[in-house]
């Protein structure tokens, strides 16, 4: 069982940075692929980032590469999302998830077991 809990979230104007944060109980937090998922009022959730149990293998969505960084500190069991020039676009609410498998192509949310509650991000223009 692993519990996920976001923070970092919050009001930010174009152009601007935010980094949020995963924090997981448990002790088995790097046997588990890391990643991010976000979802806008009236839109679907849609995979944002992803990062394997040692970190060394990173996977992003096309709109968010060059702009956002995933990494995670396997001593602290958390994971991070640096997102840097933030766009209106990226406002969403951001979920941190967890499964014990990593691969490039698990992009939809059926593929992660674990979820956070979510954090909010506003991005003004």
């Amino acid at each position: 069982q692993v519990q996920l809990v976001e923070s970092g979230g919050g009001l930010v104007q174009a152009g601007g940075s935010l980094r949020l944060s995963c924090a997981a109980s448990g002790r088995t937090f790097s046997s588990y692929a890391m990643g991010w998922f976000r979802q806008a009022p009236g839109k679907e959730r849609e995979f944002v980032a992803t990062i394997s149990w040692s970190g060394g293998r990173t996977y992003y969505t096309d709109s968010v590469k060059g702009r956002f960084t995933i990494s995670r500190d396997n001593a602290k069991n958390t994971v991070y999302l640096q997102m840097s020039s933030l766009k209106p676009e990226d406002t969403a609410a951001y979920y941190c998830v967890a499964d014990r498998t990593y691969s490039s192509s698990r992009t939809s949310t059926s593929m992660y077991e674990y979820w956070g509650q979510g954090t909010q991000v506003t991005v003004s223009s």
